[in-house]
């Protein structure tokens, strides 16, 4: 008999629409990947580097040549210097980045602060940690921070709270009024951050990325994660990336090591080559994925759809309640991809407690224009 260690788990909504997308030949903007390649030069350097022998294992904090890379464009979008040796660890992909931070710091019996909505490997990692999660929902307007149940949530066995900025599903962004704010929380509290941060470069509408990176009181206790698969559109790649400080990169390490030890080495070498001769490509990633959302938006315009444009990520939340308020959305995304050829996928199962009534499903438009013009022909005629 099996006793599971993950008994509330199941395969994930992501897997599951993204199924049901390709048997029923629906469009599928629910899993969050474009429909687009990276950049060519990007693709080419990696076939070079196959080619030149660059095929076994590499260092397992990461390339020398890309945790330097990493190092830069962080002074450079940020103004911050971290140490690419001590401080920059290379992980195959940002969930398993997620997951060696937790299970680092992490005891049996501790709790951990997350947010609802929130990303749906953040519970079970601490759960395999044998911590537990104190679920804290955000604002249902703005899906922002909630001090006052920030606040009562705290505990002496909170261990770590985990941020997520550009958010996973709703697009919100936490100022930096927001990060001081949190600082005076727990300043004299022995509490790690994990701040998820993989969408750092979709931010919109002029409005600048806050990392904790740049935060000098919560970077010292702080694991901040990023991932190249978003930020150069390749998301098959799973590399990613962990950046904290010397005494907490240390113990990260050591369950990395474990776990997977290295990353693909062509695609590190490949990632270093590119961010060293086009630096520039993060610094068009707001105003590339903004039209995106602006097209996709304006689009859906003429819909019984209702939304507000969201303010980071490739993520547009819609409202269907004036289509099919008798559904709630796990069925309404059924209904979606099986009768009307659009998959998407529901806000509920990123909450504990799913806000009663809501009627919220995430579309993503990292798609090629027509795509989103398929989809949003098929949306309008609903």
């Amino acid at each position: 008999m099996i006793t599971s260690k993950l008994p509330n788990v199941g395969t994930t909504i992501f897997t599951t629409m993204s199924q049901l997308a390709a048997e029923t030949g629906a469009l599928n903007l629910s899993q969050g990947f474009p429909d687009f390649n990276g950049p060519q030069a990007l693709l080419d350097a990696v076939g070079q580097h196959v080619a030149s022998g660059h095929n076994q294992y590499s260092p397992m904090t990461g390339l020398p040549a890309l945790r330097q890379q990493v190092s830069t464009k962080i002074a450079r979008s940020y103004g911050v210097s971290v140490d690419p040796d001590s401080e920059v660890t290379i992980t195959p992909g940002a969930t398993a980045a997620i997951f060696c931070a937790i299970q680092a710091v992490v005891r049996r019996g501790d709790e951990v602060i997350i947010f609802d909505p929130c990303y749906d490997s953040y519970a079970p990692s601490v759960e395999l940690a044998g911590g537990r999660c104190v679920h804290v929902q955000l604002s249902l307007q703005r899906f922002a921070l909630d001090f006052e149940k920030l606040k009562a949530a705290l505990s002496p066995r909170t261990r770590m709270i985990v941020l997520n900025t550009p958010h996973n599903p709703t697009g919100a962004l936490i100022s930096r009024a927001e990060l001081d704010q949190l600082a005076d929380l727990i300043r004299d509290r022995d509490i790690y951050l994990l701040s998820d941060e993989v969408y750092e470069h979709l931010v919109f509408d002029g409005v600048p990325h806050v990392s904790v990176l740049a935060h000098a009181e919560l970077y010292p206790r702080a694991f901040v994660v990023s991932s190249f698969g978003k930020t150069y559109h390749v998301t098959g790649w799973k590399t990613g990336y962990v950046v904290a400080p010397p005494a907490l990169t240390a113990e990260l390490r050591k369950v990395h090591q474990y776990v997977n030890f290295c990353c693909v080495t062509p695609l590190q070498f490949a990632l270093a080559d590119f961010m060293a001769t086009h630096p520039q490509h993060v610094d068009a990633l707001p105003a590339f994925y903004q039209a995106k959302r602006d097209l996709f938006c304006d689009l859906l315009a003429p819909s019984r759809l209702s939304f507000t444009r969201v303010a980071g990520t490739y993520f547009q939340l819609v409202d269907y309640s004036q289509i099919r308020p008798d559904l709630d959305d796990v069925a309404m995304s059924l209904w979606m991809t099986r009768e009307h050829g659009v998959a998407s996928i529901p806000i509920s199962v990123f909450y504990q407690h799913p806000p009663q009534g809501q009627r919220l499903v995430r579309l993503c438009f990292a798609k090629r224009e027509e795509t989103l013009q398929q989809a949003a022909e098929k949306l309008c005629a609903i």
